[in-house]
């Protein structure tokens, strides 16, 4: 890292956060399951795959259209178990509750999660509770854990992105984060956005079942495709080339980007998934994908390329390319 002090930067998802993950926390942690730097540590105990993840929920404001902090930390961890092929099994909540939060909020935050546990398919089994004086806390945050099994002969990782294999999104994008921001700062449209927080688990257990060629899957969160895209390209070694005209994005979200300045490419989702699958299998897993709940809006987006490797570009609507670097800067603090 270039600085001696941490910045909102740092938890963008993007360059400044991979830096700090790599320079500083992962040589002080060092080991063989941590250098995979998937969603999810996978290893083995007693001839049983596990996956194990663990995620921390700031988001500002805590309630917005279509969630709460709640409902996005509980499907925030299933999704990460999920991306490593896991079927996601139980789960931990911590939480930080500043002085003074109001308890009808507690509840409401307490159902979604509740809720949101009962939709994917998951036990709340442990958890830890501290309340710290007021200033000293944003309201609340929530941290989550999971454990879930991987089944034999899953190999799912973002190292295993191959030449040819094509890239699917399981949906529109940048809904998650353009919502959190235009509620933050309080900004009104004629056409109401949502968040897209969702439980990805049951979809991914079918597209499992269709195809035996997915290589790699990734949610999209912080950082957005983008930044999502060049973690794959890097961790696998390989080029990724994607359309501009196959993206999938809502017209009301592209409006607001170009309103504010903001590339939707590197808006997180908390709903949506990026799949690398065989290219012989890709329309069957397209299929699958839009026939799942949260998946009607799915697309392939590009390929796998062999030159490049390490790179990600895009072929633009008017004929163009035009490299789609990691995020550089925070574009949306606290989204998630």
């Amino acid at each position: 890292m270039s600085t001696d002090k941490i910045l909102l930067d740092h938890g963008s998802g993007g360059k400044a956060s991979h830096s700090l993950i790599s320079d500083l926390l992962v040589p002080e942690f060092e080991n063989p399951i941590l250098a995979q730097l998937n969603d999810s540590a996978v290893f083995d105990i007693e001839g049983k795959r596990l996956a194990f993840s663990t995620d921390t929920y700031v988001v500002d404001p805590i309630f917005f259209p279509g969630g709460n902090i709640g409902d996005l930390a509980v499907n925030g961890t299933v999704n990460d178990l999920a991306m490593c092929g896991a079927t996601p099994l139980y789960l931990s909540v911590g939480l930080i509750i500043e002085e003074g939060f109001p308890t009808a909020d507690l509840k409401r935050v307490l159902r979604a999660m509740k809720d949101a546990a009962k939709k994917a398919d998951v036990l709340i089994v442990t958890g830890d509770t501290k309340v710290v004086p007021s200033g000293a806390a944003d309201k609340i945050f929530i941290n989550t854990s999971g454990v879930g099994f991987v089944p034999e002969g899953i190999n799912i990782s973002g190292h295993n992105a191959r030449p040819g294999d094509k890239v699917i999104i399981s949906g529109t994008i940048a809904d998650h984060g353009i919502t959190v921001l235009t509620q933050r700062e309080g900004m009104t449209f004629e056409s109401q956005i949502e968040s897209d927080t969702a439980p990805l688990n049951h979809m991914v257990g079918k597209m499992i079942a269709a195809s035996d060629q997915i290589h790699a899957l990734r949610d999209p969160t912080r950082g957005g495709v983008g930044t999502s895209l060049n973690e794959i390209a890097t961790q696998s070694n390989v080029g990724i080339k994607i359309y501009e005209e196959s993206l999938p994005i809502r017209d009301e979200v592209v409006g607001i980007c170009e309103l504010l300045g903001f590339d939707p490419l590197y808006v997180g989702n908390e709903g949506k998934l990026l799949a690398f699958v065989g290219p012989d299998h890709a329309e069957k897993v397209l299929e699958t994908i839009k026939a799942a709940e949260y998946g009607k809006d799915a697309s392939i987006i590009g390929e796998v390329v062999t030159d490049s490797p390490g790179k990600v570009f895009m072929k633009t609507r008017i004929g163009g390319t035009r490299i789609v670097d990691m995020l550089t800067g925070e574009q949306i603090p606290r989204i998630c």
